[in-house]
């Protein structure tokens, strides 16, 4: 009997988050990558653990991984994303603010996801309809609430639509401390947890289509019930790009209306 793809999806995130569990604390070797970016052993590890379940199950499709690049053939329909430990620096350092993301594209949509949290133990995950969080075995719908205020920013570069938009900006700009309350977490598990409600709303800036980083976080978000569009209101990978991510309606529009904001000051300023 075929095993569903949100199966492998959930099985394959959560063995790279017991490799991330496991290695947490010790002595990593650090392979430098170009932009003073890096990945740890962990990265590798936990990126050949998630592999070996996706081509035990799924052994035609292709899959591309942060670490390794893409395998697989290039006609493949069927495109499994990873992102073995989202966090790096986190990690290095010893915080524990990091995920383990692995999506499906099929065609060019992602009908399967799951992020894994290594520390908490929860695995946030869609089978494309509904999208939710499993702790000890139970699994709970995942319910977006903007009550918390909090707004989750990204801060790593590519900054492709500056000077026009910076989210450091953003944060610094007329208005957002009089609605939200900043907080920059440095892993896209926190797009993971505006769908869960712990966060209001995630902003990015960057070009996401096929993103490791945050293909498994949009589809969670889509699922949930999130307002999910890129920084200028288009759908995600149209437009402008980057991305924000809201837990409703009135949450998107005001985070839209301040990014607004600061391109016009920018092209009056020109």
């Amino acid at each position: 009997m075929l095993i569903p793809d949100v199966d492998v999806a959930r099985s394959a995130a959560q063995a790279g988050a017991a490799v991330v569990r496991t290695m947490f604390g010790a002595s990593l070797a650090r392979l430098e990558k170009t932009g003073g970016d890096f990945a740890t052993e962990a990265d590798i590890e936990a990126e050949k653990a998630i592999f070996d379940v996706i081509r035990d199950a799924r052994p035609g499709d292709a899959v591309t991984g942060e670490e390794s690049g893409r395998t697989g053939s290039a006609e493949a329909e069927r495109m499994w994303l990873v992102d073995p430990l989202c966090g790096t620096l986190n990690y290095a350092v010893r915080n524990m603010l990091v995920g383990v993301n692995v999506a499906l594209r099929v065609g060019s949509g992602v009908t399967v996801a799951a992020v894994a949290d290594p520390f908490s133990g929860e695995v946030f995950w869609t089978d494309g309809a509904d999208a939710h969080v499993r702790r000890d075995g139970v699994d709970e719908p995942l319910k977006p609430s903007p009550a918390s205020g909090l707004v989750d920013v990204n801060l790593d570069p590519p900054f492709p639509n500056a000077p026009e938009f910076r989210a450091a900006a953003l944060l610094a700009g007329p208005g957002f401390a009089e609605r939200f309350r900043p907080r920059v977490v440095s892993t896209s598990l926190a797009v993971a947890w505006v769908a869960a409600g712990r966060r209001a709303a995630y902003v990015t800036d960057g070009q996401l289509r096929d993103s490791v980083h945050f293909a498994a976080g949009i589809a969670l978000c889509r699922a949930a019930g999130c307002v999910v569009t890129g920084i200028d209101g288009h759908p995600p990978h149209t437009g402008t790009g980057g991305l924000v991510v809201a837990a409703d309606d009135e949450t998107h529009t005001a985070l839209l209306a301040l990014i607004g904001d600061q391109r016009s000051r920018h092209s009056a300023s020109a």
